[in-house]
């Protein structure tokens, strides 16, 4: 019996809860602080941030996974003999970058401007979350409304590619200690300055209106120069064939899934420069510009090497896409689609007679990486001065060709002239020093039996470029002798 009821004694307490909840609840909802402009304003701010920060952050992701491309296209482009020191390199690049931008570049870059040239503060990211566990925002020389940890992040992923452009260059000579030097200086000292110039918001050429959106010359031509001057004092490759005629490639497949993955994390690079959601129309331009860009630049150096040659050529097809890459980078946010159409055209010509002229003047440049990024950097930074936007710069100025006189192309040509004497002095200091102690160039001995063997130990392909005992024991008894160029 007293089981049957039960279910009614629990039916009658639910309804008179619901009485009384609502009697009281009005009371509940009245007690509540009502909404204000103020209260709205706020939690809108807070939401923007939160949708910025993953932006900016997805969007590092994606630039950071370009080191991937960067290893897979050189060790495509390659001989065998090589492959595995160019994979370590790229990989330990990274490893090696962070650690010098953490501890002085960041502050290099975006600290508190010394006289436009440097950063003095911010060294190894020291603002500590507050006492209440909140972050601040942004850096000294960054007007970015993102914490400091995700600006710091998505630029590390920046001055790690600057790093890794050097490695195709000097692929397959340089000695392995030297590399991992030269990478922290660069991470540490040379691209941080040349940041803090252009990007840091009180740097001298940002204060001149010097327009680099996403870093052509910042990034590229910084990482081209440094890796020309190092291709130049290093010498050739051992073995290499007559001047005019590059090496083949040792997996095509390889170098495109490379470039493929670094047109991909371009979209990373270029509209994730925007820092911000903000402003979804200019994401839109960058994206699209981005992307005409690189396709009309594959296209044109697919074409021209045809005229050539009679032959469509895959490899000049790959560098000719990043070459428009690299070219659409610095203009992507200030030109029109039209003008990024031709940009590209641009790009994917001048790759091909870049990659002719640095053959004849006898520098091995393995991978065409002074070509690709500085040259074509530098023609994208240009570009700015001659098809630029006027409701779309910085200084409201437009371009030469579109009425706007040579006020935007003078900045852009002296911004650009800077940061190559800058980079190309400070190259020749770097590299010079470390062939200077006999760690710039590999041992004789592993020009003659391959840098893989004799500084890893190793064979991407074991099957098919085995490690003989010979060549094994030679790597464990040899002595270490400064090269000497002949």
């Amino acid at each position: 019996m007293n089981n049957r009821i039960q279910p009614w004694y629990r039916l009658m307490a639910l309804g008179i809860g619901s009485m009384v909840f609502a009697v009281l609840a009005p009371t509940v909802v009245q007690a509540a602080d009502p909404p204000t402009v103020q209260s709205l304003s706020e939690t809108t701010t807070k939401l923007q941030i939160s949708i910025d920060t993953t932006w900016v952050l997805l969007s590092g992701f994606l630039v950071f996974f370009m080191q991937t491309g960067f290893a897979m296209l050189e060790a495509g482009l390659l001989r065998q003999r090589s492959v595995v020191n160019a994979l370590l390199e790229n990989f330990i690049n990274a490893a090696v970058t962070i650690l010098t931008w953490w501890a002085i570049g960041f502050g290099i870059a975006f600290g508190t401007s010394f006289g436009g040239l440097f950063g003095i503060d911010t060294f190894f990211l020291s603002q500590l979350p507050a006492a209440d566990g909140s972050y601040p925002l942004g850096a000294p020389g960054s007007t970015a409304a993102i914490n400091t940890y995700t600006l710091f992040f998505f630029q590390f992923a920046f001055a790690a590619t600057a790093t890794t452009i050097t490695t195709g260059s000097m692929a397959g000579r340089t000695d392995f200690i030297g590399d991992l030097i030269y990478s922290g200086i660069i991470g540490g000292i040379s691209y941080p300055l040349v940041v803090h110039w252009a990007w840091n918001a009180n740097g001298w050429l940002t204060k001149l209106y010097y327009h680099d959106f996403a870093g052509s010359s910042v990034v590229h031509t910084v990482g081209g120069w440094t890796a020309l001057i190092g291709a130049y004092l290093l010498g050739p490759r051992p073995g290499r064939p007559p001047w005019g005629t590059l090496p083949p490639a040792h997996n095509l497949g390889l170098a495109t899934l490379g470039t493929m993955i670094l047109w991909f994390g371009w979209y990373g690079f270029n509209p994730g420069s925007t820092l911000s959601t903000a402003n979804p129309g200019l994401m839109g331009l960058v994206t699209i510009n981005t992307t005409l860009a690189a396709s009309t630049a594959a296209l044109a150096t697919i074409i021209f090497q045809y005229i050539r040659t009679g032959k469509w050529d895959l490899v000049y097809c790959l560098n000719g896409s990043l070459a428009g890459l690299v070219g659409i980078t610095a203009p992507c946010a200030f030109v029109a689609p039209w003008a990024a159409v031709l940009i590209g055209l641009t790009g994917g010509i001048l790759v091909v007679l870049g990659i002719d002229f640095i053959e004849s003047v006898h520098i091995d440049d393995p991978v065409g990486a002074f070509s690709v990024h500085g040259i074509n950097g530098m023609m994208g930074t240009l570009s700015i001065g001659l098809f630029g936007q006027a409701e779309l710069t910085l200084n409201k100025k437009a371009g030469l060709f579109l009425g706007g006189g040579f006020d935007l192309l003078a900045i852009q040509l002296l911004g650009l002239v800077a940061i190559a004497i800058f980079t190309i002095g400070f190259a020749f200091l770097m590299y010079g020093g470390l062939k200077a102690i006999g760690r710039l160039r590999v041992n004789p001995q592993g020009d003659g039996i391959g840098i893989d063997i004799y500084q890893h130990g190793a064979s991407v392909w074991p099957d098919v470029y085995p490690i003989t005992e010979a060549e094994k024991k030679a790597t464990q008894t040899s002595e270490i002798n400064t090269f000497e160029k002949e």
